[in-house]
């Protein structure tokens, strides 16, 4: 660093009359790494200038150049950034913000230092020195490298001082008075020096002149001295009067403040007093309402709802601390306990009568609604009670026992009703779903409907769980009931369940579609209203979790004096995880029979049809997608879920039973096969699918079910094909599969596109197979000879050259043409034709198909061996004894005598 100082000061201050006083190696802050120095400078001549010069090496050489110049005067401030730690980053305030980072700590301190003293000589403290060390600020710290650099000169300007304005002045006066000052300083100088001790003498006689006046100032002092003492004196005085008032003022101060507290106190003592007042008072007529008030009529209840609603208010106002201590608290609290009690004991026994009245009322009219196929409305007693839904919200939260009590009671009669109501619908819906005469319904219509009755017919419906021949008998029991033949009438009902598919028509299964319709949409409505009004009535609405039992006061008499205790109800009740939990189990309990009626409607109908399993699918999946589009975790969304499970395992038994028949299936030895009946049955089943499923949202499980069907179809008619002894494999194989692809082609089920083209393969390719089988060798000599020509040129012989072969030359060929003539030729196929005609059934009408497709083949053949012999007896004249268009003729006729 030091050769860089020497270069710097002889390159470019030097020639500037400048002196180097410190520099420092100094980069941009945040910028890329391009090194520069600062140099503080002094010019060598008066008036000394002080100057910062940025000093940059130069891109063309080794070389420096000047490249920026300030004046110190022009420097605002300087930042050291930390004063605590050594940081190399620096900030210069000039008419901008100039960031440094040095290239070490001891650089950035010395060039700081050198600014600062720089600062303290020519410009009086002008530059602010933020965030410096106080240790570089002391103008006695040793002198750095720096001051050593600039040698005597630095201490011959600490001796040099600037005349002020004022002294240029003077001396200015003096010159021009001495016109010799400038050419004669000698001269000047012994007459300044005589005109000075001219001066001193004077002042000097002054000083003495002035000595009498300073005596009578001492005087004067003296006198003044005596007076402050007699103003002393009186101040004292002054100040012990005062002393007395203030003692006196302090006494009154005293009493106000006492005042003040006094009607302070008095004014909290009025608001504690009205605020209980106000808050814990309850008018005569809420007490009176809660205590006699009539439950029963719509006025009546909105004045109980109102005295309720004050109540609470009163009882859950937050009294202030040391109000229970108050003995008219305490009395009014025991009142405020009493009248809780009351009204909810009256709200109680009253609530239980109405739920229990309702179950009574509506039980007698549940007989007008069997025959219909409908369940009654409840929206009559829902609307009764649901006025009463404000005083159970109360209950709720002021007796959470008799609130559940409550729930409890009414779970338990609405569950009697409703199982009454449920089992009478689903006992009428089997009647209509199995079938029975119009005389039986109307017998079934008339039949009076006990309660005993109901149970004892429910129970024989029901008892053997899983066995549907219990059931079916009771209802043929219950549908003729007063006939003499019960057995015959089971059995027939039995016949009707164990009838197959085949024998229902379309309009019966329209006709169960209907009634498992109508019983899904009285299911939905009833319980989504039910599920509604608990959530209303029960004020169980979706919130974050059920509140737990509120604590109790209870009172006891001590020295005449009421005191109360605060203690829980009764042991913890355990809590649902949330107050829709507690709606579900409420719409469980009541509706607990739906689910196990509905598995039993559902078994009935699989019975009967296992077909029906598909339209019970499609109808359960949208009641379930309807339900869930509601509310995804109510009752009948999950209830009607579960059965969608049952649905869905009949419906995939329904496809392992057609599996399996196609599995079981037997043709017969001694007639040909035709359509197979699972072929067939596919073609029904598809065709009844396709009708149910049109727009329904379960079409992904019908179609796994025709990839499962379909290559069980495919794998049997194989399977039937090779065992078949009657007819050929190959007409067993082109007739099914031909009936397959016309099905598939027929209803465009997208899902087996794939097997359409595959049952096209497989009749196209056992089509030509059968049809190569049967046609073999009309013209067998014929054959065989041309083989023999073909095996000859593959062995290398030339074509022209095959009729020089002993074995094969023009007489040969001549010889086996004459034993083909064209009437021999029409007889062999019309033995051909009568045997296709035993093989193919009439169903699919394949005769001619399979006959056009032989005459294209024996054309094919004829052409072949014409090419022979016109590539290998070229110019022999040869031709066979009938021509393309006999052989047309021969096919025609032959199709039309048939």
């Amino acid at each position: 660093m030091t050769a860089i100082k020497h270069a710097l000061q002889r390159d470019i201050f030097t020639p500037n009359d400048e002196r180097l006083l410190s520099i420092v190696n100094v980069c941009k802050a945040g910028k890329k790494k391009k090194n520069c120095f600062l140099c503080a400078t002094v010019t060598t001549e008066r008036p000394v200038q002080v100057k910062v010069v940025k000093v940059k090496k130069s891109d063309k050489g080794d070389f420096y150049k000047r490249q920026i110049t300030w004046e110190l005067r022009d420097l605002g401030e300087v930042d050291a950034k930390d004063p605590s730690k050594e940081n190399p980053e620096f900030d210069l305030h000039f008419e901008k913000v100039y960031r440094w980072v040095a290239s070490s700590v001891a650089e950035k301190n010395s060039f700081i230092s050198c600014i600062w003293k720089l600062n303290q000589r020519y410009l009086r403290k002008k530059v602010e020195f933020v965030n410096v060390s106080p240790q570089l600020l002391e103008e006695s710290a040793p002198r750095g490298e720096a001051q050593s650099v600039a040698g005597g000169d630095e201490d011959a300007l600490d001796d040099y001082q600037e005349l002020n304005a004022r002294e240029e002045q003077d001396i200015e006066g003096m010159m021009e008075v001495c016109e010799y000052a400038i050419s004669n300083a000698e001269g000047f100088a012994e007459k300044l020096s005589r005109e000075l001790q001219v001066l001193d003498g004077a002042n000097i006689q002054s000083i003495m002149a002035s000595e009498k006046q300073v005596n009578i100032l001492m005087q004067l002092l003296d006198q003044a001295l005596s007076e402050v003492d007699n103003i002393e004196d009186k101040l004292s005085s002054y100040e012990e009067m005062l002393q007395s008032v203030k003692e006196q003022m302090d006494q009154i101060s005293q009493s106000n403040r006492l005042i003040q507290i006094s009607n302070t106190n008095n004014g909290k003592l009025l608001d504690e007093i009205q605020f209980l007042v106000n808050y814990m008072d309850l008018s005569k007529g809420h007490i009176r309402a809660l205590q006699e008030g009539d439950l029963s009529s719509p006025k009546g209840i909105e004045a109980c709802i109102n005295a309720s609603e004050a109540l609470l208010q009163c009882m859950n106002v937050s009294l202030r601390p040391g109000h229970d201590q108050l003995l008219a608290v305490k009395q009014q609290q025991h009142l405020f306990s009493d009248l809780r009690d009351t009204f909810a004991r009256r709200l109680t026994n009253h609530l239980n009568n109405v739920f229990v009245h309702q179950g009574h009322d509506q039980s007698s009219t549940l007989s007008q609604h069997t025959v219909d196929l409908s369940l009654p409305k409840h929206s009559p007693l829902h609307r009764d009670l649901l006025r009463y839904a404000k005083l159970m919200e109360w209950l709720k939260n002021t007796q959470r026992e008799k609130y559940e009590g409550l729930s409890m009671t009414y779970v338990e009669y609405m569950t009697r009703l409703y199982e009454r109501e449920i089992k009478d619908f689903f006992e009428v819906a089997k009647i209509k779903m199995a079938g029975t005469s119009k005389e039986a319904k109307g017998k079934f219509a008339t039949l009076p409907r006990k309660e005993s009755a109901l149970k004892q017919e429910s129970e024989s419906l029901h008892g053997s769980s899983g066995k549907l021949t219990g059931s079916t008998s009771s209802l043929n029991k219950l549908a003729v009931q007063g006939s003499n033949s019960r057995r015959s009438q089971s059995s027939s009902l039995l016949d009707m369940g164990n009838m197959s598919a085949s024998d229902l028509d379309v309009a019966d299964r329209t006709k169960f579609d209907k009634i498992f319709e109508q019983v899904l949409s009285e299911l939905e409505p009833l319980c989504l209203a039910e599920q509604d009004f608990i959530s209303k009535f029960f004020k169980l609405q979706q919130h974050a979790t059920v509140q737990p039992p509120l604590a109790q006061p209870e009172t006891e008499e001590t020295d005449g004096a009421i005191t109360s205790k605060v203690t829980p109800q009764s042991e913890p009740r355990p809590s649902l995880s949330s107050e829709k939990d507690l709606v579900r189990m409420m719409m469980n309990k009541i509706f607990q029979s739906i689910e196990t009626e509905l598995n039993s409607l559902i078994a009935l109908g699989d019975k009967i049809d296992s077909f029906h399993s598909l339209y019970m699918l499609v109808k359960m999946s949208h009641h379930v997608w309807t339900a869930e589009n509601v509310d995804p975790a109510s009752y009948l969304s999950t209830t009607l879920g579960n059965v969608l499970v049952t649905v869905k395992r009949n419906f995939d038994k329904c496809i392992s039973g057609q599996i399996k028949q196609m599995e079981d299936v037997k043709i017969s030895k001694k007639s040909k096969v035709g359509i197979l009946t699972f072929v067939t049955g596919f073609e029904e089943f598809a065709e009844l699918a396709e009708t149910i499923f049109r727009n329904a949202e379960r079409r992904g499980d019908l179609d796994k079910a025709y990839v499962k069907l379909i290559r069980a179809v495919f794998m049997n008619v194989e399977k039937v094909a090779n065992e078949s002894q009657k007819t050929p494999r190959d007409v067993v194989m082109m007739e099914n599969f031909h009936h397959i692809f016309s099905t598939l082609s027929r209803l465009k089920i997208s899902c087996l596109e794939a097997e359409r083209r595959e049952a096209k393969h497989k009749y196209t390719e056992h089509l030509q197979s059968y049809v190569i089988n049967s046609l073999g060798q009309p013209l067998e000599k014929l054959n065989h000879f041309f083989e023999g020509v073909e095996a000859r040129v593959a062995q290398g012989v030339r074509e022209e050259e095959v009729s020089y072969q002993l074995a094969f030359n023009k007489q040969e060929l001549r010889k086996v043409i004459k034993e083909y003539p064209g009437k021999e030729v029409k007889k062999g196929l019309d033995n051909l034709y009568k045997k296709v005609d035993k093989h193919l059934c009439e169903e699919e009408s394949l005769l001619q198909v399979v006959w056009h497709s032989m005459q294209d083949e024996f054309i094919r053949q004829y052409k072949h061996f014409e090419d022979l012999i016109g590539r290998c007896y070229p110019g022999s004249g040869i031709t066979m004894e009938f021509t393309i268009q006999d052989m047309l003729e021969y096919f025609s006729s032959i199709a039309q005598s048939h």
